[in-house]
């Protein structure tokens, strides 16, 4: 299985993972993109992404111009579909990807939609979160022959970084 996808309730350690694994294996040249919660206060409010060569933009928000609501959030396709040109132009010499999130937010834009797809089959590993709930795209990505899925929970962390550093340099030394 050359797809690693981790899954686990929010607030699991899914993206805390995905930022660690990005540093251990920085000499295969990862590309991808990490999210990050935008906060005021107590009051969570948006979400950026961020690329592993350090652009960033808010795709998210509340208070965002926008037709595009998912949840309670407006969301910029426009930015994040530049974003993902900007980020998967760049990369020539990756031996990995890596994604956070494959999610119900970024599956609302087809340039994503197409490249996850894309990626997944690729002679490439990828690494990547992926909610636990979600629609057609989500659970047919899931269902894949070539994907692993890695449950995080609070309890098992630690352990899984582990583990699943030993899967991810087996992948990248084959």
């Amino acid at each position: 299985m050359k797809n690693i996808l981790i899954t686990g309730l929010q607030g699991a350690g899914k993206t805390t993972i995905i930022k660690k694994l990005c540093v251990i294996f920085k000499e295969f040249n990862p590309v991808g993109f990490i999210t990050s919660e935008l906060y005021e206060g107590e009051n969570r409010v948006g979400i950026e992404v961020s690329n592993l060569f350090g652009d960033s933009r808010v795709f998210a928000h509340k208070r965002l111009k926008s037709k595009l609501t998912v949840g309670k959030y407006k969301v910029d396709l426009r930015l994040f579909d530049d974003f993902l040109d900007k980020t998967f132009s760049r990369e020539k010499k990756t031996g990995l990807y890596v994604i956070d999130e494959i999610g119900r937010m970024e599956c609302s834009s087809r340039k994503f939609s197409k490249l996850i797809i894309e990626l997944l089959d690729s002679n490439r590993p990828v690494i990547a979160a992926i909610a636990e709930k979600g629609a057609t795209l989500i659970n047919d990505i899931k269902k894949r022959d070539d994907v692993s899925l890695i449950e995080v929970t609070d309890q098992n962390r630690d352990l899984r970084i582990k583990e699943l550093t030993m899967m991810i340099r087996d992948l990248l030394l084959e």
